[in-house]
Protein backbone atom coordinates (compact mmCIF):
# COMPACT_ATOMS: atom_id res chain seq x y z
CA UNK A 1 0.00 0.00 0.00
CA UNK A 2 3.15 2.10 0.10
CA UNK A 3 2.97 3.25 -3.91
CA UNK A 4 3.42 6.42 -4.97
CA UNK A 5 0.14 6.00 -6.79
CA UNK A 6 -1.60 5.68 -3.60
CA UNK A 7 -0.11 8.87 -2.06
CA UNK A 8 -0.97 10.54 -4.93
CA UNK A 9 -4.31 9.53 -4.90
CA UNK A 10 -5.30 10.47 -1.47
CA UNK A 11 -3.56 13.72 -2.00
CA UNK A 12 -5.74 14.68 -4.61
CA UNK A 13 -8.66 13.42 -3.13
CA UNK A 14 -7.78 15.68 -0.07
CA UNK A 15 -6.93 18.33 -2.12
CA UNK A 16 -10.88 18.20 -4.12
CA UNK A 17 -12.40 18.28 -0.52
CA UNK A 18 -10.87 21.31 0.67
CA UNK A 19 -11.74 22.78 -2.30
CA UNK A 20 -15.26 22.08 -2.17
CA UNK A 21 -15.34 23.22 1.34
CA UNK A 22 -13.67 26.31 0.90
CA UNK A 23 -16.30 27.07 -2.19
CA UNK A 24 -18.93 26.03 -0.06
CA UNK A 25 -17.79 28.28 2.54
CA UNK A 26 -17.44 31.50 -0.03
CA UNK A 27 -20.80 30.71 -1.48
CA UNK A 28 -22.82 30.28 1.85
CA UNK A 29 -21.03 31.46 4.49
CA UNK A 30 -20.61 34.62 6.11
CA UNK A 31 -18.60 36.24 3.43
CA UNK A 32 -21.74 35.22 1.26
CA UNK A 33 -22.94 38.89 1.88
CA UNK A 34 -21.09 40.81 0.48
CA UNK A 35 -21.31 38.86 -2.80
CA UNK A 36 -23.38 40.42 -5.49
CA UNK A 37 -25.92 39.12 -8.23
CA UNK A 38 -25.06 40.56 -11.74
CA UNK A 39 -28.67 39.52 -13.00
CA UNK A 40 -30.09 40.92 -10.35
CA UNK A 41 -28.43 44.42 -11.24
CA UNK A 42 -29.80 44.42 -14.95
CA UNK A 43 -32.93 43.02 -14.62
CA UNK A 44 -35.56 44.95 -16.48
Amino acid sequence: METPAFFSAIFLGCLLLSMTGYSLYIGFGPASKELRDPFEEHED
